[in-house]
């Protein structure tokens, strides 16, 4: 008569087995490549880009001005700042009529002819070496070339015909360094 404990034993005898699985595999692969390979190098193209030109305080009487032309091969870039007289003028007339010397600032204005015209119009001519008055203006037609020079006012046609020969003289720069 088997008892629980022989039934354990005996279930767990034949839980017990064993298998021997052998595998034998073997490989054997030979690859051949034959590859052309082609690269392209996609690059963004050359640029001359112009300087930025400006002044830090608009304070100061000047202009920034600047440019750049780009070929395949060569790229030119440049700027400069270029200095207004008549702002010069109006600040440094400004700083004297501040100052309380009317007469001095009245002075610096008088050396634009335009406004040397414009205060012989009024009847108040521009000082002279101290002068003011009819005395200012005897010593004014006694010395003719003290007088202001006339300056000749650009019209918008000079301004155009200028901007035509620098842009002529721009392409036929760029054609010639293309040829290059």
């Amino acid at each position: 008569m088997l008892t629980m404990a022989s039934l354990f034993i005996s279930g767990a005898a034949l839980a017990q087995t064993t298998s021997n699985v052998i595998t034998d595999s073997t490989s054997n692969s030979k690859v051949d490549t034959d590859a052309n390979s082609r690269t392209i190098v996609i690059s963004p193209p050359p640029s001359a880009i112009s300087p930025g030109v400006g002044s830090s305080s608009s304070d100061l009487c000047t202009v920034g001005v600047s440019g750049a032309v780009q070929t395949q091969i060569l790229g030119i870039s440049t700027g400069e700042m270029i200095r207004d007289q008549n702002c010069e003028r109006l600040k440094i007339s400004k700083t004297l009529y501040d100052m309380g010397m009317k007469v001095a600032a009245v002075s610096v204005l008088c050396q634009d002819r335009r406004v040397y015209d414009a205060m012989e119009m009024a009847g108040t001519p521009c000082p002279y070496l101290g002068d003011i008055g009819d005395k200012a203006s005897d010593q004014w037609k006694a010395n003719p070339h003290r007088i202001p020079i006339v300056e000749e006012m650009e019209t918008k046609e000079d301004v155009q015909k200028r901007n035509a020969a620098v842009a002529a003289g721009g392409i036929s720069l760029a054609l010639l360094l293309l040829l290059l």
